[in-house]
C-alpha cells in the first residue's frame, strides 16, 4: 500500500493528448519522514507512522521534537498512521525513510481522507435533501421539518433523527479517485476530480483497493 500526506493547493484542469480536458485537484505530497513503524508482534498492528508540514521549532514540544529527532527528521507538524495488515517488518520501510509521490503513478486509483469545509448550521433541506412543503393556501410548513416523533409512547424524540444541525467540518473518505498525473520534481500530485477539504487543508492519499 502507497501512502503519503499532503497539503492541497487548489483545483484546476490539464488538457489529455486528445484534448479531454480533464478537471483535476492539485496536492502538495510529501515528502514525509517514517518517524515510526508498528509491528504485528510488538504492538499489535502493522502500520507506518509519517511526518509532515516542516514548521518552526517552537511551535512544538519537546516531546515531539524528541520523538522526530529519533527519526532523524526536522521539526514537523502533522503526524497520521497509515495501517497495513500486509506490511512486513523486512520489506517495509524502515524508520528515517523518506516517502515521496513516487510511490504513486498516473492510473492508479487512491482514496483521500480530510476534514470537509464546514457550511454552519443549515436546515434540513441544505443538509438532508428534504422537499419542502407547500408555500400556498397559508401553509407554514415551508422549510419545517414536518413530524419528528411519535406521539404519547414513546413520548420522546429518537436519537439520530435527520434534523436541521451543523454541516461539513467533519472527516470524511472520497474513494475511487484516480491518479491524473504526477510531478516528483514538484512534489505535486494531481487527482482527476475533487477532494474534501479546504484550501491548505491536510489531506491523507493512499492507494484503494
Amino acid at each position: 500500500m502507497a501512502a503519503i500526506l499532503g497539503k492541497k493547493l487548489g483545483m484546476t484542469q490539464v488538457f489529455r493528448e486528445d484534448g479531454e480536458v480533464v478537471p483535476v485537484t492539485v496536492i502538495e505530497a510529501g515528502p514525509c519522514k517514517v518517524t515510526a513503524v508498528r509491528e504485528r508482534e510488538r504492538d499489535g498492528y502493522a502500520a507506518v507512522q509519517l511526518a509532515f508540514g516542516e514548521v518552526a521549532e517552537g511551535k512544538l514540544s519537546k516531546p515531539e521534537l524528541g520523538h522526530l529527532k529519533k527519526a532523524g527528521a526536522p521539526p514537523l507538524r502533522h503526524l497520521a498512521e497509515f495501517r497495513d495488515e500486509d506490511l512486513g517488518a523486512e520489506e517495509g520501510p524502515k524508520v528515517g525513510d523518506d516517502v515521496t509521490v513516487g510511490a504513486f503513478e498516473a492510473g492508479q486509483r487512491v482514496k483521500v481522507s480530510g476534514v470537509s469545509i464546514g457550511k454552519g448550521f443549515q436546515g434540513g433541506i441544505k443538509r438532508h435533501n428534504f422537499g419542502r412543503g407547500p408555500v400556498t393556501h397559508g401553509s407554514h410548513n415551508v422549510r419545517a421539518p414536518g413530524s419528528i416523533g411519535a406521539s404519547t409512547f414513546p413520548g420522546r424524540v429518537f436519537k439520530g433523527q435527520k434534523m436541521p444541525g451543523q454541516m461539513g467540518n467533519r472527516r470524511t473518505t472520497q474513494r475511487g479517485l484516480e491518479v491524473a498525473d504526477v510531478d516528483a520534481e514538484r512534489n505535486l500530485l494531481l487527482l482527476r476530480g475533487s477532494v474534501p477539504g479546504s484550501r491548505n487543508a491536510l489531506l491523507e492519499v493512499r492507494t484503494d483497493g
